[in-house]
């Protein structure tokens, strides 16, 4: 009686672990599959068409999304929190569009928003050991997303930019980090989430140890040993005003056209996007860490009033934007980077009190759901054929009039232009 009463216990709590679990079929494609493969385009992802967050994205709104960036070859999302709707809702898309068709593939690393605590006040704590005490519901909200949607939740990533210092708003230390990454690759571990679900942070390229030696520090050494891959930032396009050294036009390109000074700055923004990764990569391995390294975040935006534009760098317009779009896809593309590139649609909600900010203009697609120049080339191959955006077909900005939109490009600063601003 003894001996079945074992059997029958052990019996339960083997039939336990494996109800617990997901089977291969259920997870479907791996982020270690996913990540790294050039067939697998990523893209930062935000839905939000209004002024404000308050009005969420409806679930056929993000249906029509993921059809138009379906077609352009992107098959994994960047998200970045699950306190707003849009996450929850993005994955309930995503699963009834995959029920409708097989065949669909979309992917989800799925940002967790971290804070520190009376964080977006005139007093924000960054105390190591303090943190705001929404934090453990937010982890909480991701982790029942994660075992909701094993086949779509590949990835999860804790913060956004929460560790680089100038973020002083809600600014938390790494030691922050690091608590909830371990306490998500505990849970790996007990089974109670996905063994193949990664878990990263994403942030800025000097966060990551690959700027200066003040963020150098045994809090960040423990989290590269933690994370299962890194996820940086790199924005060459902000840097054209607060760091331009590769910025504007040397005085041995003064004799070039226009347009051949315009590309040889966007090139050197695509090699100064490539030393910072390089300097990440190369951070990890003096600490002897080997993992991969892929890029969270990069764009350019193709608007500004403020320091970008005309009356400041003279970055910010779709022809330099294209450059960049295209320089960055071919570069990762190549080296087996996955680059969420930031971002598919322009968002006004971002900077809602000056409609011509930076912020605003990121996407390859506007609010007049028009393909800007990065991709006019799908436009004209038909890819966007018969979708629509809030009920509008895809055409493309300055209704396809390259000289027209050639006429907004400015020629970026000279050396000594720049220097006489510092």
């Amino acid at each position: 009686m003894k001996k079945l009463l074992t059997f029958l216990i052990s019996f339960l709590l083997v039939t336990l672990m494996f109800s617990c679990s997901q089977s291969p079929e259920q997870i479907g494609k791996t982020a270690a599959e996913i990540l790294g493969n050039p067939e697998y385009q990523a893209i930062s992802y935000g839905g939000y068409r209004e002024l404000s967050r308050d009005i969420q994205p409806t679930i056929p709104q993000l249906k029509e999304d993921m059809k138009i960036l379906s077609v352009m070859g992107i098959k994994l999302l960047r998200t970045y929190n699950v306190y707003y709707d849009e996450t929850a809702n993005l994955l309930q898309a995503i699963s009834e569009m995959k029920q409708e068709d097989p065949e669909f593939e979309m992917y989800i690393m799925m940002g967790i928003w971290i804070d520190c605590k009376n964080a977006f006040t005139e007093l924000p704590n960054r105390i190591r050991d303090e943190e705001s005490e929404e934090n453990a519901a937010e982890v909480a909200r991701a982790v029942k997303l994660a075992k909701q949607y094993p086949d779509i939740v590949k990835i999860i990533a804790v913060g956004n930019e929460a560790m680089v210092h100038w973020a002083w708003q809600y600014y938390v230390e790494p030691a922050i980090i690091l608590k909830w990454v371990n306490y998500l690759q505990d849970l790996k571990k007990a089974g109670e989430l996905p063994e193949t679900l990664w878990i990263t942070s994403s942030d800025n390229f000097a966060s990551w140890g690959g700027g200066g030696s003040e963020y150098h520090n045994d809090y960040l050494k423990e989290l590269i040993n933690a994370v299962d891959f890194i996820s940086m930032h790199t924005y060459p396009m902000h840097d054209t005003h607060y760091n331009p050294d590769f910025w504007g036009v040397r005085e041995e390109e003064e004799h070039f056209s226009d347009l051949e000074k315009i590309q040889a700055a966007m090139l050197r923004a695509r090699d100064y996007s490539m030393v910072q990764y390089q300097s990440v990569v190369d951070y990890m391995q003096s600490l002897g860490v080997n993992k991969p390294v892929h890029i969270g975040e990069t764009g350019w935006a193709t608007q500004s009033n403020e320091h970008y534009g005309e009356a400041g760098s003279r970055a910010t317009d779709e022809y330099k934007s294209a450059l960049y779009y295209w320089h960055t896809r071919e570069w990762t593309n190549e080296a087996g980077i996955t680059c969420f590139y930031f971002i598919g649609f322009d968002e006004q909600w971002k900077d809602a009190e000056n409609p011509l900010g930076s912020e605003n203009h990121f996407g390859l697609i506007n609010l007049q759901a028009q393909a800007k120049y990065a991709i006019w080339d799908l436009a004209d191959a038909g890819t966007f054929d018969g979708l629509t955006r809030d009920g509008m077909p895809i055409t493309k900005t300055y209704n396809g009039d390259k000289q027209a939109l050639m006429n907004d490009v400015k020629v970026p600063p000279t050396d000594l232009e720049i220097q006489a601003r510092k």
